[in-house]
């Protein structure tokens, strides 16, 4: 597939995906988040691809919805289109491969959902986050969504009911960025996470990251009882018997993904 709102890149076993609106901030729109979208599902599939990066041209991640996507829709109209602005967030987490979010500027409102969306974040020192409709007499409810998974209710409606903007170094603190850099070092900073867990077993971090995901869902001794099954289907894969076997014989493993 074309693809012009976004741009998409390989790198080793990285895929890298790069917000390409920088003229309008990367707002949304629905041909741009349509290609968000699509972009995840190609590097999903391909199997030369082992972590996705969601990176940004221009000053800016991302200033959320184009605010003139807002006129002259029904309200059927608007439930169609906002399924497609929030479509991303359902992708993410049903990825089997990890996603990086790799943030300078402004992340707002969509924007700023796709951050929380994001398995991992690391941002620059001037980054700045914020759930911002309701500055203009919307509100952010699909950013609330991965947004309260990361923080709890309170934070999560004092973040969405003010609009207040946050810096990078609370959003670190407050567990929505796993590592703040300086603006020069985003690219470097970004590329060794997405290193690091490209050279695990995919198997492991495919079973990892879908057990993470699902005992958030579900009460705490059955999260225990479907983890404990996740982890037994792992320890009869090739790639654990690899991992026991060349940590024992002091080597690197070697991964098949299976």
């Amino acid at each position: 597939m074309a693809y012009t709102n976004v741009l998409l890149e390989k790198q080793d076993l990285i895929g890298l995906i790069t917000l390409n609106r920088p003229e309008e901030m990367n707002t949304f729109t629905v041909p741009f988040a349509r290609e968000l979208n699509d972009a995840l599902w190609d590097l999903e599939r391909d199997p030369a691809v082992r972590v996705v990066v969601i990176k940004a041209a221009g000053k800016h991640f991302s200033t959320g919805i184009s605010l003139n996507e807002f006129k002259g829709k029904t309200q059927w109209e608007y439930r169609d289109f906002i399924r497609k602005m929030d479509e991303h967030n359902h992708t993410i987490a049903s990825m089997e491969k990890p996603v990086i979010a790799s943030v300078k500027g402004y992340a707002i409102a969509n924007g700023a959902g796709l951050v929380f969306a994001c398995d991992f974040a690391v941002a620059t020192e001037d980054s700045r986050f914020g759930t911002t409709a309701i500055n203009v007499g919307l509100i952010c409810l699909g950013p609330a969504v991965p947004l309260l998974r990361h923080v709890g209710r309170r934070k999560t409606l004092e973040m969405v009911l003010t609009g207040d903007m946050i810096d990078a170094a609370e959003a670190q603190r407050l567990g929505l960025i796993n590592k703040v850099v300086p603006r020069e070092k985003l690219d470097e900073a970004t590329m060794e996470l997405a290193g690091k867990l490209a050279a695990k077993s995919p198997v492991a971090m495919r079973i990892g990251k879908a057990g993470i995901y699902a005992m958030s869902d579900v009460p705490y001794h059955q999260a225990l009882d479907y983890l404990g099954e996740m982890f037994a289907a792992l320890t009869v894969t090739e790639d654990a018997a690899e991992g026991l076997k060349a940590f024992a014989e002091k080597r690197k493993p070697v991964w098949k993904g299976r």
